[in-house]
């Protein structure tokens, strides 16, 4: 195959792919225009601009309160499902043991199977244990869900990485524990970064979990789908919103950029 024909645009494709962003990203710009707007109504032509709608968000008390929750569940249930995600994907891609596939089958089944069945499933199990419905419980639940997608981020890192380095640190007198540190973890950082960010946004979003398990803490999604119900409470839920877009892009720029650069230095290296 000719290096011209590799080059050559495909124009219907590309044509697919814009139709596709304008389809899937236009619906969320809106948000951040009208969180602008000075009318509770989200209609144009819009009736002026305004920063009131910003203003009200920043002394919200439960606003923030709702945010630290989502910030505490969100960065345990990505740390907790990261290292389970480091040593679940080692284990699959080093070892060979009975009934490798239907574990990791039953493993990645949160990627498929409907969140309100796990949301039905461990409201259930919570309340014939006894254990009282919080942001612990919640957690739980987030990391159910995070764990799949901390090991399918994981997977191709250790598929990628050559054993021998490790068996030459253990020839050289390192212990597992020490070359793990020393040799696989560097090796593998960028996609441990990577399932950080992941695990993270996954929780931070995550709705239906929550509603189900969340006692009298509300987490940030629980919050926006309360305030939905009151109509001058809508812009300043869409100033939220906004926030949380530009944070959202921000991480996942943030994470793209450090793929980059781990692509760029193993290629380097093995010039």
């Amino acid at each position: 195959m000719s290096d011209s024909y590799i080059n050559k645009p495909n124009r219907p494709l590309q044509l697919y792919a814009i139709i596709f962003l304008i389809f899937l990203y236009v619906p969320v710009l809106f948000l951040p225009l009208f969180s602008f707007n000075d009318s509770i109504y989200v209609r144009f032509p819009m009736e002026g601009l305004t920063l009131q709608w910003y203003r009200e968000l920043m002394g919200r008390e439960a606003v923030w309160a709702a945010l630290m929750n989502s910030f505490k569940v969100g960065i345990t249930a990505s740390i907790v499902a990261t290292a389970l995600g480091i040593f679940g994907a080692k284990a699959i891609t080093r070892y060979r043991f009975h009934g490798k596939a239907p574990i990791v089958t039953f493993i990645m089944l949160p990627l498929v199977v409907p969140l309100i069945i796990f949301g039905v499933a461990l409201l259930v199990l919570m309340t014939s244990i006894g254990i009282p419905l919080s942001l612990y419980t919640v957690t739980i639940g987030h990391l159910i869900i995070c764990i799949p997608f901390a090991i399918a981020v994981l997977l191709p890192r250790f598929e990628g990485f050559d054993a021998s380095i490790e068996e030459a640190s253990a020839d050289l007198g390192e212990n597992a524990w020490w070359t793990f540190w020393r040799v696989t973890l560097p090796m593998i950082f960028p996609g441990v970064v990577a399932s950080l960010l992941l695990c993270f946004t996954v929780s931070f979003d995550e709705f239906i979990l929550a509603f189900f398990l969340n006692g009298t803490e509300a987490t940030l999604p629980m919050y926006i789908w309360g305030q939905l119900r009151f109509p001058q409470e809508f812009p300043s839920v869409l100033a939220l919103s906004s926030m949380i877009i530009a944070a959202s892009f921000i991480i996942v720029f943030f994470g793209q950029w450090i793929n980059r650069d781990a692509s760029i230095s193993s290629i380097e290296g093995g010039k």
